[in-house]
């Protein structure tokens, strides 16, 4: 009985996460927060990006409490370059600002990026740190240089990673990862399996939404949903299907996902994308994220760039038939309804990363009854059952195409039971409900013992980690 009092203490949260776009990771976290806040908790969620035409609902509805900061400090990057030291000095003003904010925080849950615990230890709140991935495992270390420059802050990882009073992971492969990745870490951390909102899958999909115009097919939908970053390997999407449209005519693929005009590696990899569609033949369409202007639309998005909402004018290039008769369209930054739709309307999900952490589109594909073709590797492994919620294949374009065709070619029954499975194994272990009940008490366990370190050593590192940061910051400027 002690313990369920314990679980039951209303506790005041902090969230600590760099940029609240649209991908899976946001998702978890505005999940989290929300869930936690509805078992009566107080939530704040700091970050040093929020776009309110570039996220999730309940980051701009009020529901969150989401405050910015860290972002007027320092760029994103220099020309293009210093991604990483420009993020950790953002994340250490962000970091400054939660200490110095008018609030006393029992928890300070963070995630991506662990330079910023250090810092965030002079809250005097426990840190729970959700590691979704290594980063240094996903950054690029081609290079003398890149290497050299790497080296201190794939360092400042593991060591501020290890200062956090727990840690979590995504899934048992991302746990062996970590344990791999980070050797002079002892402990092993918990698994904690992402949820999902059931009941926003659930909310029938708004047909009247003018910004589903450019997103309806005659053809047999296949669907894609990643960021649009060069590592999700998307462009297997587009030569698969490809592939398929050479057996077949009745088959668009839907390229959709997170899109932010801010990213140049977005920008560029959307370019990419259908500049290799249309070295294949295929058909393409581009739908602008709703609210960007037209200037914007005509510097970043290809030339084909419709706007959503779309009318179709006399004088428009492109007319209602072309919109049916695409073989690619490519989404950049959806709505939540956008998304709806494009799941509803899907004969087939096809997840092209491989070895992801876990992947949160298998899951929403499933739990919307839709077969998922996806590389057989990494967490997919954990969630997709080969054959009966969908099938793991190699990541090649003739592996992807002949899965994705046995979808087309199930019959209503197979494809209905597939469906079944997949929504019935979701429900089971990925409920909202469920997930909140475990963070609430790994949280309160964290309130239960001793900091898992001294405030002195997070005063050194915090000092280390940005002079390192200022000094590759200065000498990249001068140079």
């Amino acid at each position: 009985m002690p313990t369920e009092q314990k679980q039951l203490r209303r506790l005041t949260i902090a969230f600590v996460h760099p940029n609240l776009g649209i991908g899976g990771a946001e998702r978890l976290v505005v999940d989290a927060a929300v869930s936690l806040q509805k078992r009566g908790h107080r939530v704040v969620v700091y970050t040093m990006h929020h776009d309110i035409n570039h996220c999730f609902e309940e980051t701009r509805d009020g529901t969150l409490d989401v405050r910015v900061g860290g972002g007027w400090l320092v760029p994103r990057s220099v020309f293009g370059r210093l991604h990483i030291a420009c993020t950790t000095l953002r994340g250490l003003a962000l970091a400054r600002q939660v200490a110095n904010d008018n609030e006393q925080f029992d928890v300070v849950f963070v995630d991506q990026l662990a330079a910023t615990i250090p810092l965030l230890r002079f809250t005097r709140a426990r840190i729970f740190f959700y590691c979704h991935f290594p980063d240094y495992l996903q950054a690029r270390h081609d290079g003398l240089w890149r290497r050299i420059y790497r080296m201190p802050f794939d360092l400042l990882e593991q060591a501020t990673t290890g200062e956090a009073d727990e840690v979590a992971v995504n899934s048992r492969f991302t746990q062996e990862v970590f344990r791999q990745a980070f050797p002079l870490l002892s402990r092993v951390p918990r698994v904690l399996l992402p949820p999902l909102n059931l009941a926003a899958y659930d909310r029938p999909v708004d047909v009247d939404d003018a910004a589903l115009v450019g997103l309806r097919t005659r053809k047999r939908a296949i669907l894609s949903i990643n960021r649009f970053e060069r590592r999700k390997h998307v462009g297997l999407a587009v030569d698969a299907v490809a592939r398929c449209i050479r057996e077949r005519s009745d088959v668009c693929l839907f390229v959709a996902g997170g899109w932010d005009r801010d990213e140049p590696e977005n920008i560029a990899c959307l370019r990419e994308l259908v500049a290799q569609a249309d070295a294949l033949g295929l058909r393409t369409l581009t739908v602008a994220p709703v609210g960007l202007r037209a200037d914007a639309r005509a510097q970043l998005l290809p030339p084909n760039t419709i706007s959503a909402p779309l009318v179709v004018t006399a004088g428009s290039n492109v007319d209602a038939e072309d919109l049916a008769d695409a073989d690619v369209v490519f989404v950049p930054s959806f709505s939540d309804n956008q998304r709806a739709h494009l799941l509803a309307q899907a004969t087939c999900v096809v997840y092209t990363p491989s070895n992801e952490h876990l992947g949160i589109v298998p899951l929403e594909a499933m739990y919307m009854r839709v077969p998922v073709v996806a590389v057989d590797s990494g967490g997919p492994r954990e969630t997709v059952v080969h054959g009966k919620t969908g099938f793991l294949c190699e990541p090649t374009a003739g592996a992807f195409a002949e899965a994705i065709g046995a979808v087309l070619d199930m019959d209503e029954a197979r494809r209905t039971a597939m469906g079944d499975a997949g929504r019935e194994r979701v429900a089971k272990a990925h409920d909202l409900h469920s997930f909140g009940e475990q963070l609430e008490r790994l949280l309160a366990g964290t309130l239960e013992r001793e900091p898992n370190a001294p405030m002195v050593l997070g005063v050194l590192l915090t000092l280390f980690i940005l002079c390192t940061s200022v000094t590759i910051y200065m000498l990249a400027s001068v140079v």
